[in-house]
């Protein structure tokens, strides 16, 4: 586990942002369709319970990146834009929290860069290759087959990375 011991005992952990959560249940959801299968904003919010709004905004870092395609007029929604065996985690993550998020430090994030370094940046550095690695090894797929099974998008408390 990482991160610090709160004064009750229990742990602090680091965390993705909300959009990330979210972002990857849409995923796992579409991964979970037929190749080529178009849904709506709507359907996919719906599926998992997500803000359609905030979902949108999601989608649409994930169409700039290529990970997902978007379609207007009669046939409106969104598929995956390749297989989802291609599709790896760093990448989605990347797309949704932005190119820099493995620059950032994992313990201080923003305050912490190799210029001026926090306490701990040289285990970040030490751990970071091997995080990265796991990273890029696990696929979409992958995430599809632990997460949300046939039960569609996963719930809050199921996806665990």
């Amino acid at each position: 586990m990482i991160g610090g011991k709160r004064p009750d005992g229990s742990f602090e952990t680091m965390n993705l942002s909300r959009e990330s959560e979210y972002g990857l249940r849409a995923m796992i959801y579409l991964a979970h369709q037929p190749p080529a299968t178009v849904l709506t904003l709507h359907h996919i919010a719906e599926a998992g319970d997500l803000p359609v709004g905030f979902l949108a905004k999601i989608l649409q870092k994930l169409v700039r990146h290529g990970l997902l395609q978007s379609f207007r007029g009669r046939q409106r929604g969104y598929c995956l834009a390749c297989d989802a065996s291609e599709m790896k985690l760093r990448e989605l993550l990347e797309a949704i929290e932005g190119a820099d998020l493995f620059r950032r430090c994992l313990f201080w994030g923003h305050r912490c860069e190799d210029e001026n370094p926090c306490l701990l940046h040289s285990e970040w550095a030490r751990i970071k290759p091997q995080l990265l690695l796991a990273l890029e090894k696990k696929s979409l797929e992958d995430l599809a087959r632990e997460y949300g099974g046939d039960q569609g998008v996963p719930k809050h408390e199921q996806v665990l990375l």
